[in-house]
């Protein structure tokens, strides 16, 4: 079955940076796109970065600039590198991929920003 397993979320303080890493199995991972979704306290989820199999990247305005999506296809492994982090990005961040029309999630991993 499909598993997604994130890592690399904590506390930083604001300006500061963190890598999220996510490990997938059970799908073929490089024809697959690739989504970090978040959430925070009292908010909808909300798609943050997605990437493409081909590599072709999309960004929510609000991480344009700071975050940078990327995959490993050989290690079945989706990064996300966040910079310049404000308090606002505290959430739990979550990655998803959707293969034949279904969603599949991780357990999601806490990151938050001190200010």
């Amino acid at each position: 079955q499909v598993q997604l397993v994130e890592s690399g979320g904590g506390l930083v303080q604001a300006g500061g940076s963190l890598r999220l890493s996510c490990a997938a199995s059970g799908i073929i991972f490089s024809i697959n796109a690739m989504d970090w979704y978040r959430q925070a306290p009292g908010k909808q989820r909300e798609l943050v970065a997605a990437i493409t199999g081909g590599g072709r990247t999309n960004y929510a305005d609000s991480v344009k600039g700071r975050f940078s999506i990327s995959r490993d296809n050989p290690k079945n492994t989706v990064y996300l590198q966040m910079n310049s982090l404000k308090p606002e990005d505290t959430a739990v961040y979550y990655c998803a991929v959707e293969p034949g029309g279904h969603i599949y999630w991780g357990q999601g991993t806490q990151v938050t920003v001190s200010s």
